[in-house]
C-alpha cells in the first residue's frame, strides 16, 4: 500500500490535486526498486523535487544524491565531469579525479536536462546503465558502479531521436518508467497551497510579517497562465512580500506585479482565464449555447421575416449540441421544420436558469453518448474535451451504469 502523505512530506511535495495525488502515487510504486526513471515536465515545474521523493522513498535513501545539471557543464569536460580522469589525460589535469558516478556509489545519481548530453557521452551512460561500469578519461581500467539513475527533461526526447540528436537505444533504456510533472497552469487549485507555503517560508527565513493574499489576489493569480512555472510563482511570491512588507496582498499588488493592467485595458489581447479544466469547459458550453441562441434568432428573423410571419424567440440550435433521435438523420428542411415548431431536441428555454451547471453538463454528456451509441472517442470528439475528461465526469456522474463502449 503506497503512503501518499508519506511521500509527500519526504520531499515536500506540494498539492492535493487529483493530478498531484496520481503523481505521489506513481512515485510510491517505482521508488523502492532500482529501475530508471525519466521525469519529464516543462522549465520551472518541479522535476527535481520529483527525483528527491523517489530517492528519499527508495532503498538507497541513507545514501547521497548528487545533482547534476548537464546542461550548465560544457561539452568539452562533461565526460570528465561524470566519470572523473586519470593524472595527465589532458592539458590541466594535474592529478587523478573521481567523477558524479563514482561520488554516487550505492546511491542515486539525478541528470536534470539529460536531453542535451553529447552523443558521445550518451553511448557511455547507455554503458554504465546496461553494465553498471565506466572508464575515466584517459583511462583503460573499468570501474564498476552501483547507482540508480534518475533523468530528467524539458526537451521532447521522442522528436530529438528523429532529428538525431538523442540516441534511441538510450531512449528506450530510460522511459521504462516516466514521470510526467504538470505545468503549473494544470492544476491552478493547488495555487493557494504554493503561495502558502512559499510565503511562510520566505517571510519566516527574512524576519517579515505575513498577512496573507486575500481571495481577489488569489483569483487573479489563478487566471494568470505562468508560463515559468512553480519556480515563476515562487518568484513572484517573494517579490510581492519584499514591495509590500507587513501588508496583506490584495489584488491591486498582483495585478500591478505580474502586469496585467495591459491585458485588462485591451480587450483584443488574449484573457487569461481560470485553467480549472471543469470550470473552464462548464462555462465554454453556456457561453455557446448563449451564442448560438442570438444566432438562431437571428435567422428566424430573417426566415419569418420574409414570409411576413411574427417573428417568435426559439430554442438554440447548435449542430454540435443538437442529438436526434437515434438512427435518424436531419436533413436541412427536417432542422428548419424544427426551428420553426421548437421542436429540437436541446436545452428547452424555461429550462434555463432552473438547472445548475452540473446538470446541464450531465445532461449533455449523456445525449451525446446516446446519439454515439455510447462510443467515447466519438462523445469527446463531439463535446470538444479530452477523452480523459470525459471518462473522469462519467465516472463522476454515473454515466457508466447507462452507456458502455460499441
Amino acid at each position: 500500500m503506497v503512503d501518499i502523505d508519506k511521500i509527500r512530506r519526504s520531499a515536500g511535495i506540494i498539492g492535493e490535486s487529483e493530478q498531484i495525488q496520481e503523481m505521489l502515487a506513481l512515485i510510491g510504486q517505482v521508488a523502492n526498486t532500482d529501475i530508471s526513471v525519466l521525469i519529464t515536465g516543462e522549465s520551472g515545474s518541479g522535476k527535481e523535487v520529483v527525483a528527491q521523493a523517489v530517492h528519499k522513498n527508495s532503498r538507497r535513501k541513507f545514501e547521497k544524491m548528487v545533482t547534476v545539471n548537464c546542461a550548465a557543464i560544457p561539452s568539452g569536460i562533461i565526460e570528465s565531469e561524470l566519470f572523473g580522469h586519470k593524472k595527465g589525460a589532458f592539458t590541466g589535469a594535474s592529478e587523478a579525479r573521481a567523477g558524479y558516478f563514482e561520488a554516487s556509489h550505492k546511491g542515486t545519481i539525478f541528470l536534470d536536462e539529460i536531453g542535451e548530453l553529447p552523443l558521445e557521452t550518451q553511448a557511455k551512460l547507455l554503458r554504465v546503465i546496461e553494465q553498471g561500469e565506466f572508464m575515466r578519461v584517459g583511462d583503460t581500467k573499468i570501474v564498476k558502479t552501483d547507482v540508480r539513475i534518475i533523468a530528467a527533461t524539458n526537451r521532447e526526447l521522442s522528436k530529438a531521436v528523429k532529428e538525431g540528436n538523442f540516441r534511441q537505444d538510450l531512449y528506450f533504456r530510460l522511459k521504462t518508467i516516466n514521470i510526467d510533472v504538470l505545468p503549473l497552469r494544470e492544476h491552478l487549485s493547488d495555487l493557494h497551497l504554493f503561495v502558502e507555503r512559499f510565503g511562510l517560508q520566505f517571510t519566516s527565513k527574512n524576519d517579515i510579517p505575513f498577512k496573507g493574499f486575500s481571495s481577489e489576489a488569489l483569483l487573479v493569480m489563478k487566471r494568470y497562465s505562468w508560463p515559468g512555472n512553480v519556480r515563476e510563482l515562487k518568484n513572484a511570491v517573494e517579490s510581492l512580500l519584499v514591495m509590500n512588507k507587513g501588508e496583506r496582498i490584495t489584488e491591486e499588488m498582483v495585478t500591478k506585479q505580474l502586469k496585467l493592467d495591459t491585458y485588462q485595458s485591451n480587450p483584443n489581447l488574449p484573457v487569461f482565464v481560470d485553467t480549472d479544466a471543469d470550470k473552464v469547459e462548464r462555462e465554454l458550453i453556456l457561453k455557446q449555447l448563449l451564442f448560438l441562441r442570438q444566432d438562431v434568432n437571428e435567422i428566424k428573423q430573417v426566415v419569418m421575416g420574409s414570409r411576413g410571419m411574427p417573428v417568435e424567440e426559439v430554442q438554440p440550435s447548435n449542430p454540435a449540441l443538437y442529438l436526434p433521435p437515434v438512427g435518424k438523420t436531419v436533413t436541412d428542411s427536417d432542422a428548419l421544420t424544427q426551428v420553426e415548431d421548437g421542436t429540437f431536441h436541446a436545452i428547452q428555454e424555461d429550462a434555463i436558469g432552473a438547472m445548475t451547471m452540473s446538470e446541464l453538463e450531465q445532461e449533455m454528456i449523456e445525449r451525446a453518448l446516446e446519439k454515439f451509441r455510447g462510443n467515447r472517442r466519438k462523445t469527446a470528439r463531439a463535446l470538444d474535451i479530452s477523452e480523459r475528461t470525459l471518462y473522469r465526469k462519467i465516472n463522476d456522474y454515473g454515466i457508466q451504469k447507462k452507456f458502455t463502449d460499441s
